[in-house]
């Protein structure tokens, strides 16, 4: 490090609480992304509480409740907008404690260039490299849009925080810092993959069976995924590649087996691409200066088009339940925001368009409510108040435990069949005289529920 850098780090160096008195009322401030949250101007804020009025605070689906929020419990000096809702999020919008603000990820950086301005920027980031650079470590994503639209940069140093390599845009150098804080280094949380149900196991075996060697993968959140992550880790399937928004542990376990390679990769090739990372301290480890791994804005990672660009492109997403239209609902039950459009729409329509790419929705046939009583989640229309995160026009596959249905080109009948075919056998008959109700279903031959053929 030369003098220079040194001596201008040492002139932008401030404590959490003397930055958190630069903060007036009315100011805008961005909070970081997910599991780098700014964890000591988080706590050197929420002293200033009652000092403060209509602070406007975003962030991106953050991993706990903020000292700020609790420090606010009527909301009369924080207002809190959430990018995408984590279970904190989810907690802190049903008490009334935060709202959220709806976007195609792709598009978040684009959106906040032309519309968003901010006073200050919060991140966490890597301690300063040799050159002057503060790596933005596990959150690519928004973060390097954010920082152009900032009155005040200020950067918390977190030494917990692994460096990621780049991709482009990920890190910011010294000279556009404003200030910076030394954190308390507090560890990254990490998300521990839950231990998958049978019915996971079974839908998970189905998603493996439609994907190819060279095959570009995009794993979402959830236990899902990593099952199919380790049963791909056991296949026979080769030169796997990844394209992710988010880069998960059994990704890692699928490098480690031997199976990515990204040599069938058009863009970024032999790299795993990815804008954000979550997940155990084996990922963590693994990302920490790996030239395997690429780190990128989510403008580049989730822009359907670049998705496109890799052949074989395989999307896997959760959802909440699909109706007989074939409309996805991901991210609400009913009115209640539970999570966010995120990058679902960008995969699903990304995937479908490259050469040979799968686009697949997964979710289990039914769930069981506090009551004990047992629902279909493939429903005749999304229940009042549901978000459509992905349209009927842009679906391609849905997959249950009890098979993967194909929903391009069918016409709505055929939709519907195929749908009441990947549903729990004891809600058939119900959705067959639904459909049959609101004029979707074509009654040629009367089909019994028990034998309707999965089109996959």
């Amino acid at each position: 490090m030369n003098d220079f850098i040194r001596r201008k780090y040492l002139q932008k160096l401030r404590s959490a609480d003397q930055v958190a008195r630069m903060v007036r009322s009315g100011d805008r401030i961005f909070f970081g992304e997910i599991v780098v949250m700014p964890d000591s101007l988080d706590e050197a804020l929420a002293e200033r509480a009652g000092e403060l009025s209509d602070i406007i605070i975003e962030g991106v689906c953050l991993p706990k409740v903020p000292r700020f929020i609790t420090a606010d419990p009527n909301r009369e000096h924080f207002i809190y907008n959430d990018w995408h809702f984590s279970g904190a999020g989810r907690k802190m919008y049903q008490q009334g404690l935060c709202s959220y603000i709806p976007f195609a990820y792709h598009q978040g950086p684009r959106i906040i260039r032309k519309y968003n301005q901010y006073d200050f920027v919060f991140i966490t980031a890597c301690p300063m490299d040799s050159q002057g650079y503060f790596n933005y470590g596990l959150c690519n994503s928004i973060t390097s849009a954010i920082i152009t639209k900032a009155k005040k940069i200020v950067v918390e140093v977190n030494e917990s925080i692994p460096h990621c390599l780049g991709g482009n845009q990920e890190s910011v150098h010294i000279s556009r810092v404003d200030y910076i804080v030394q954190g308390k280094n507090p560890p990254l949380m990490e998300i521990t993959p839950g231990i998958p149900t049978e019915t996971e196991n079974q839908i998970a075996r189905h998603i493996v069976g439609e994907i190819e060697d060279g095959s570009c993968l995009q794993l979402g959140i959830g236990g899902l995924p990593n099952v199919v992550g380790s049963l791909l880790a056991e296949s026979d399937i080769k030169d796997i590649g990844i394209h992710t928004e988010m880069l998960v542990d059994s990704m890692v376990d699928l490098y480690t087996s031997g199976k990515v390679t990204g040599n069938c990769k058009t863009i970024d090739r032999f790299k795993m691409s990815y804008t954000l990372a979550m997940g155990t301290k084996k990922l963590y480890a693994f990302l920490d200066n790996n030239p395997a791994c690429a780190s990128y804005p989510v403008n580049y990672i989730n822009d359907p088009k670049i998705i496109a660009v890799n052949n074989k492109a395989v999307a896997i997403n959760s959802a909440i339940e699909v109706d007989l239209f074939g409309q996805v609902c991901s991210e609400s039950v009913g009115p209640m925001q539970i999570s966010g459009t995120g990058g679902q729409f960008d995969f699903i329509y990304g995937a479908f368009n490259s050469h040979g790419g799968k686009g697949i929705i997964s979710l289990s046939s039914t769930y069981t409510d506090k009551e004990g009583t047992v629902h279909s989640r493939i429903v005749p229309t999304l229940r009042p108040g549901s978000i459509v995160t992905v349209p009927r026009s842009i679906v391609q596959y849905v997959a249950t435990e009890y098979g993967v249905v194909q929903l391009k080109g069918k016409s709505t009948w055929e939709r519907a069949e195929a749908l009441v075919g990947i549903a729990h056998p004891m809600f058939r008959d119900e959705l067959i005289a639904q459909a049959e109700e609101m004029k979707i279903w074509l009654n040629r031959n009367r089909h019994d529920a028990d034998n309707i053929a999965i089109c996959s």
